[in-house]
C-alpha cells in the first residue's frame, strides 16, 4: 500500500492545522546484507541518506509500518523484524523543511529476514545501497549513527533501548 502525503494520516492532520506541533508515530528499519553492510536510502525530499523509515497509518501496527516503509522505499519485503529501540520525548521534537513541527515517537526495528530485489529509485528515494560502517554516504540523516549504535548496544545486551 502506497498512499500520497495528502491521503496519509499526518497529511490529513496537517491540512487541518499548519501551525500545531503534531505527534509523529513511526518506525525505522535497519536491514543488513550477508556482509554486514547496512541498507541506506537517499531521500527524494531532502537528498539526505537515511534508514528506511516513516509514519504509521491508521489501521496498521508499528511492525506493519516498518515493513511497509521498507517496501515503499526499497522494494524489499521485510519478513521478520525485531524491535530494539524506542525514541520518545520532547527532545525528539523537530521542524522540517516545510516549517511543520513534530514530536517523534519512533520504534527502531532490526530486519532479521528479507527478500526481493533492491530498487535504487522509488517515489520516495533517489538511490539506495548497502554500505559498510566506514563507508556510510553523506549527507546523512541526523539519527542514523545513533540508531546503528543503539542496535549494537541491543545486540550486546539483549535489552530494549529506551530514549
Amino acid at each position: 500500500m502506497s498512499i500520497s502525503w495528502a491521503e496519509s494520516y499526518l497529511g490529513q492532520l496537517r491540512a487541518l492545522d499548519e501551525e500545531r506541533t503534531l505527534m509523529f508515530v513511526g518506525a525505522k528499519a535497519v536491514l543488513t546484507d550477508d556482509a554486514g553492510r547496512v541498507l541506506m536510502i537517499r531521500r527524494s525530499d531532502n537528498g539526505h541518506w537515511a534508514l528506511p523509515a516513516g509514519a504509521m497509518e491508521l489501521g496498521e501496527s508499528i511492525t506493519d509500518c516498518a515493513g511497509r516503509e521498507v517496501w515503499e522505499e526499497t522494494g524489499l519485503r521485510a519478513t521478520a523484524l525485531t524491535p530494539f529501540a524506542m525514541y520518545t520525548g520532547p527532545d525528539r521534537t523537530f521542524t522540517n523543511m516545510y516549517g511543520h513541527t513534530y514530536q517523534l515517537f519512533t520504534v527502531a526495528f532490526r530486519v532479521d529476514e528479507w527478500s526481493g530485489e533492491l530498487l535504487t529509485s522509488t517515489d520516495e528515494t533517489t538511490d539506495a545501497g548497502f554500505y559498510g560502517p566506514d563507508e556510510l554516504p553523506t549527507p546523512m540523516g541526523h539519527a542514523v549513527l545513533e540508531t546503528l549504535t543503539d542496535l549494537a548496544r541491543y545486540e550486546q545486551s539483549g535489552r530494549m533501548i529506551l530514549k
